[in-house]
């Protein structure tokens, strides 16, 4: 059977430490990192999510900001409460809850968002220092990653890790960090990959992030390989009281008995997007406040 890889259990002792970091800033007269939120919009599960990242900073010590605004916001106003929070000092970082309203550019407000306060790692800048020998705040998913990768003491150096789905988001930062960083042979497929299953069975490392619920099935997997689920999508199921169960990209029950390490769905990635902003936070602090 496989080592299961426990974000949750990760996440919370990635939480133990910042609060311990939070509480030495404030004994030194420091005051706490400062995380502001925007949240536009009445969807349901951007709430859920921005709510679990209050309750990460109300754990780890940091203050936090939650703005909220109607659906029905204008872009113009968006960007200009998006400078307010560039400009203003005690504001460590922020973050733009996606998905937004058609009517507003996800590509503009990343933009305009400042990369030192980035802490969700999107805009160019922080993208593109993946590739530096001092990278800056890095993309929470594919960092989030990558803490589960070391902290399970995985091999990665020379191994093939076949990543599927080239999202901005994760896919393609991940490539980067995987190759650079990891020193692995990196193979990154896409909705376009002829025969995806050729590629899989060579994975050392198999990275799956598109959100297409049991896409990899046992006959894609090598055996012995370190499967990593990103894939978080709600299934209708009506054994659950709330109507659906969330399933990832990899059928599991099939998997799991000839994988070496392997991420679950829910309680894998999901909490360590949340830590991986935290550590950002921390870190745009310690930056604002030299």
């Amino acid at each position: 059977m496989p080592t299961i890889i426990d974000g949750k259990k990760v996440s919370g002792d990635i939480k133990d430490e910042i609060k311990l970091q939070v509480e030495a800033m404030k004994n030194e007269g420091k005051r706490a990192p400062h995380l502001a939120i925007i949240i536009v919009g009445d969807d349901g599960a951007s709430h859920t999510y921005v709510g679990g990242k209050i309750t990460s900073c109300k754990a780890v010590g940091f203050d936090y900001t939650l703005m909220q605004f109607a659906g029905t916001i204008s872009e113009d106003k968006l960007l200009k409460h998006v400078d307010q929070l560039n400009a203003d000092e005690d504001i460590d970082g922020f973050i733009v809850q996606l998905p937004l309203p058609e009517h507003i550019s996800v590509e503009k407000v990343t933009a305009s968002i400042s990369p030192e306060k980035d802490v969700d790692g999107f805009t160019n800048e922080n993208f593109g220092s993946i590739t530096s020998k001092a990278p800056l705040l890095m993309p929470a998913t594919p960092l989030g990653i990558m803490e589960l990768i070391k902290r399970y003491e995985i091999e990665t150096k020379g191994k093939n890790c076949v990543i599927i789905g080239a999202s901005r988001l994760v896919g393609a930062p991940l490539a980067l960090m995987m190759s650079n960083d990891a020193n692995a042979t990196v193979t990154l497929c896409h909705k376009y990959t002829e025969d995806l299953a050729a590629h899989t069975r060579q994975a050392d490392i198999l990275v799956v992030a598109v959100g297409k619920p049991g896409l990899v099935r046992k006959d894609m997997v090598k055996e012995g390989a370190v499967i990593i689920d990103v894939g978080t999508t709600r299934v209708e199921d009506k054994t659950k009281k709330s109507g659906f169960k969330l399933s990832g990209d990899v059928e599991y029950a099939e998997v799991a008995p000839i994988a070496s390490y392997i991420t679950p769905v829910p309680g894998g990635v999901g909490p360590m997007t949340i830590a991986s902003l935290l550590i950002n936070t921390l870190q745009a602090a310690k930056n604002n406040l030299k």
